[in-house]
């Protein structure tokens, strides 16, 4: 029976019942309750009362969480050096949002000093610092932090091409070199430890490869103008990577080259290969990768005559194919913007994020690859009011406060 209020001494006044509240709940009923709040209110659960901060903080609550099967991703997007002020430090970890649950943008704490977000896995978020280049992997719900130890030297002295993250527990690997001399190193949370470097072998030309040709491939620049040879991605994407895992658990990591091809490496076969092109060559365009649904795709934002496009390309038994394209209506405002794509998946939905200097020209959609759907995300507020200029979207991950470091 609930808790009642006593009337008057000595009256017949009816007493008033009071329904009960989470305060009467048992303990474990209680955690199973916050475990299925959103997970932007765990950042809040502490301030409410001792019995709540207790909650948040025990081991029962998070085995709670871990019985929540599936959560709404938080989309994160970083600040663009290029779109970056005089007062603003060069590698600032500036961030914002997006809370697919909220349907609203939030500021991002993100990590103290140089450290920039580079990859994620499950709830978990990994951070580079670009002066050292020390790895490490943080919750962002619970702030625990582990810091890897370093790879072995000989990986030291590559080239880094991309880094990639996946699994449970989670794996890190990355992809050194120059093409088509690849190579990989992966670290094992499981045992904490990397394992030894290996070269990566190019498949056969019938199995996907073969991407450079004779031609060229042109691309847009941040700045618009048409260039050849070689790409500078955002230093916010530097090392970025979009990674499909299928149903065997086989993890093929896509990034783009310095020469603007999407290049897929199959991290358990050890072998990569360079996609065809989507456009002919001499053809202006922006591209990215995306991986959602256990497979990935590329975003292309292209002109022709007096038209703008933007479509999503899945790269299947062989071939390029059209799996979706933004309605003309929404993609006619990024005709002669000279505007760069920047885009990230989780489970059937892609975040793209347009960027130009004019904010007619850019804006972040929402597309649901199975059904072609879009939409436009609401403006991001504060600042300039603008939801995208000098932000581009990095990474996407599913809020877990029960993963560990």
């Amino acid at each position: 029976m609930g808790p009642t209020l006593d009337g008057a001494a000595g009256g017949g006044k009816k007493r008033k019942r009071v329904p009960p509240g989470l305060a009467d709940l048992h303990d474990d009923m209680l955690e199973r309750v916050l475990a299925r709040l959103p997970p932007a209110s765990y950042l809040r659960l502490r301030g409410v009362s001792r019995r709540w901060r207790a909650a948040a903080e025990s081991s029962t609550f998070r085995a709670a969480c871990a019985r929540v099967t599936a959560r709404d991703p938080w989309f994160l997007m970083l600040d663009d050096p290029d779109h970056q002020d005089e007062q603003r430090p060069r590698y600032t970890a500036a961030a914002v949002v997006f809370d697919a649950a909220e349907r609203a943008w939030a500021r991002w704490r993100g990590a103290p000093g140089p450290q920039r977000p580079v990859a994620a896995a499950g709830g978990l978020l990994l951070y580079r610092d670009p002066g050292t280049g020390d790895l490490t992997v943080v919750n962002p719900l619970t702030g625990a932090a582990h810091a890897l130890p370093p790879p072995p030297p000989p990986a030291l002295t590559r080239a880094l091409q991309a880094i990639a993250m996946y699994g449970a527990p989670y794996r890190v690997v990355l992809i050194l070199g120059e093409l088509p001399d690849l190579s990989t190193v992966a670290y094992d949370s499981s045992t904490d430890a990397w394992g030894e470097e290996a070269a990566l072998s190019r498949k056969p030309e019938e199995e996907g490869g073969g991407g450079g040709g004779d031609g060229t491939v042109y691309f847009l620049s941040k700045s618009g103008d048409v260039v050849a040879t070689t790409t500078q991605r955002s230093a916010a994407r530097q090392y970025s990577s979009a990674v499909a895992c299928g149903a065997g658990a086989d993890a093929v990591a896509y990034f783009l080259s310095r020469s603007g091809t999407v290049v897929a490496c199959d991290l358990a076969r050890r072998a990569f290969a360079e996609l065809p092109r989507i456009l002919p060559a001499h053809h202006e365009h922006s591209v990215d990768v995306a991986a959602c649904g256990g497979a990935a795709y590329a975003v292309v934002l292209s002109e022709f005559l007096d038209a703008a496009s933007l479509r999503v390309w899945e790269f299947a038994r062989g071939a390029w194919r059209q799996v979706a394209a933004m309605p003309p209506a929404m993609a006619h405002a990024f005709r002669g913007a000279k505007a760069d794509v920047n885009c990230v998946g989780h489970g059937g939905r892609v975040m793209v994020c347009v960027s130009s200097s004019s904010s007619s020209a850019s804006g972040c959609f929402m597309c649901d690859v199975r059904t072609n759907r879009w939409e436009e995300l609401p403006r991001r507020q504060g600042g300039d009011g603008d939801g995208s200029t000098g932000f581009v979207a990095a990474l996407s991950f599913e809020p877990r406060m029960e993963a560990a470091v």
